[in-house]
């Protein structure tokens, strides 16, 4: 697993480092899929914020840990990490017995109040079925997940429900 630890408006010391790349490395057992772990590392005042972002078969399982010190968040992270991917692994061996597909997050920021683009993302939407779509929402921690239909080939849109049911939005043909 390649592991990239980034500093924000901190110095990132060898210490800190490499206690973070243990920390993250402990995933490798859980499942040997996951290919890169970005960590990065940042303070804003008093906020000591970890962020990390795992890719396993195109799947990205991302969480953050805001503290009052920078060990005890990448304690935090970890720990968010380690149900999400519990929760994953669990998953791919009930629905799909061990098949993994590719799935990559389309997500947008907001637009801001005057009605700007400020952020642009682009992905590559594999096909994939709306209970695989829901997953996928529930691992990268978002409100909605734009897929494409593997069955019709349409764009597709899963959200959460203020009820914790989920929507699907569909096109009309």
């Amino acid at each position: 697993m390649n592991i990239i630890v980034n500093g924000r408006h901190l110095d990132l010391t060898p210490a800190l480092k490499n206690y973070a790349e243990e920390k993250i490395k402990k995933f490798e057992r859980y499942s040997s899929n996951i290919t890169e772990a970005v960590v990065t590392l940042s303070i804003e005042k008093y906020r000591h914020k970890a962020e990390v972002l795992l890719k396993a078969n195109g799947v990205m399982i991302q969480a953050e840990g805001v503290t009052a010190e920078i060990y005890s968040s990448i304690d935090e992270v970890v720990e968010k990490l380690d149900k999400q991917v519990r929760k994953y692994k669990e998953k791919l061996v009930s629905h799909r017995k061990g098949e993994g597909k590719n799935i990559e997050d389309a997500s947008q920021e907001a637009p801001q109040e005057t009605g700007m683009i400020i952020k642009k993302k682009r992905f590559d939407m594999k096909p994939m079925g709306p209970d695989e779509a829901v997953m996928q929402m529930e691992l990268i921690d978002k409100d909605f997940f734009v897929f494409t239909n593997e069955v019709s080939g349409d764009i597709n849109v899963v959200y959460r429900r203020r009820d914790g049911n989920f929507g699907l939005i569909e096109p009309v043909k």
